[in-house]
């Protein structure tokens, strides 16, 4: 089959790789139909080099349709339409039956002390091939995989993959009070899908700050307040207290992460890293802060206090800097962690209708065969043309 697999940094490529095999008796097969490139790809296109192999295939996005089942699997069967969560979860741990499905007991990564597994991420997260391919091995085939409806378009049903999930639990995780106030750092994907769920749940005020003049826009469109850190740089705070009768917003959501446009500290620790041996740099990367804070110290300044900062951006640093000082002055609540993709799975369905209240039909900017794939990583990491979710089509 043909995966797109990782090389080095910046370097992935469309591969000739053997088919995956059903290995447990629960295990399923499923033909992608498409696949979804995340923010968080990014992060091993460009940092998280150290804790991969090369040919390790990418991808944690899919959905398809089952073409094979393993002895024990009755939950599916071959020709059903399902979606894949990026998080695999057994569904019977103590921990999946809390709804933790991202700190899953029985897939966890013990060796460095992670969470669940992820489909196509790093040995930080087990190493699992993953769904930028034309095939694709889901283990728990009876607990696993999400069964969608035959007939609308893959967009009506992809983003449960990752992208709706991640965005539910931010804006579950921000605990917005009736009538009151959110500010959504970072209008990519996540951010995006941030604010048209906080309006659905009727946020009365959805400011949405990025700089990105492509995203603002269409954020824009959907009813946000958008504001460009280009413009009010380091008025920024002022400008959103005074929308704020002065105070701040209720609650803030980081949807940026390591990828923010932070302090030249932090981006000459990003390269240092990327240019060490393999061992050393991910020694360095475990142990040392090397992410760029900008953004979280963003949302600590203007989050309103008592207010709530949710954390869906993704931060790798195992020491970097944080103002506890102010946090605990504020008494700042901080909620944060990988989506449990299945907890939101009963609250997001219903909404994927004819209606489309979310605008996920729309969502996606670029569908891309998966043989432009590289090129559309490139595009998405330099945020060309346009480029805010990019879906592929093996």
């Amino acid at each position: 089959m043909k995966a797109l697999t990782w090389h080095g940094k910046r370097d992935v490529r469309v591969d000739t790789v053997p088919d995956p095999v059903i290995r447990e008796p629960t295990d399923v097969i499923v033909e992608v139909t498409t696949t979804g490139l995340c923010g968080s790809d990014l992060h091993l296109y460009e940092v998280l080099g150290p804790f991969l192999g090369e040919g390790d295939i990418l991808g944690h996005e899919p959905m398809g349709v089952v073409r094979e089942v393993g002895p024990e699997v009755t939950a599916v069967r071959p020709g059903e339409r399902v979606v894949i969560p990026f998080n695999i979860s057994c569904g019977t741990c103590f921990m999946c039956a809390q709804g933790l499905q991202s700190q899953c007991e029985t897939t966890q990564v013990h060796e460095y002390g992670s969470g669940a597994a992820l489909f196509g991420y790093t040995k930080l997260y087990g190493q699992v091939p993953g769904g930028q391919a034309e095939l694709l091995r889901v283990p728990f085939g009876n607990t696993l995989p999400i069964p969608v409806p035959p007939g609308p378009p893959d967009d009506r049903f992809v983003f449960l993959s990752d992208v709706l999930p991640t965005a539910w639990q931010a804006v579950e995780y921000a605990d917005v009070p009736k009538g009151g106030s959110l500010v959504v750092l970072g209008l990519g994907p996540i951010g995006d899908m941030c604010t048209r769920i906080a309006a659905h749940r009727d946020a009365a005020q959805v400011i949405g700050v990025d700089l990105v003049p492509e995203r603002l826009t269409r954020a824009q469109a959907h009813g946000v307040h958008v504001l460009d850190l280009d413009k009010h740089g380091k008025d920024l705070p002022a400008v959103i207290r005074d929308l704020t009768e002065g105070r701040g917003p209720d609650a803030v959501i980081d949807a940026v992460g390591m990828e923010a446009h932070g302090s030249p500290a932090g981006r000459l620790a990003h390269q240092m890293t990327s240019l060490l041996p393999s061992p050393l740099a991910a020694r360095m990367m475990e142990r040392v802060g090397v992410d760029r804070m900008h953004a979280l110290d963003l949302a600590i300044d203007i989050v309103r206090r008592g207010g709530t900062i949710s954390l869906s951006g993704v931060y790798g640093g195992m020491t970097d800097p944080m103002p506890m000082l102010t946090m605990f002055d504020k008494q700042i609540q901080l909620r944060m962690g990988q989506a449990n993709v299945w907890r939101w799975v009963n609250d997001i369905l219903p909404l994927l209708t004819e209606d489309d209240p979310l605008g996920v039909d729309g969502f996606a900017t670029h569908h891309v065969p998966l043989s432009e794939a590289p090129a559309a990583y490139e595009m998405f990491q330099k945020k060309q043309d346009g480029a805010v979710k990019v879906l592929f089509k093996p």
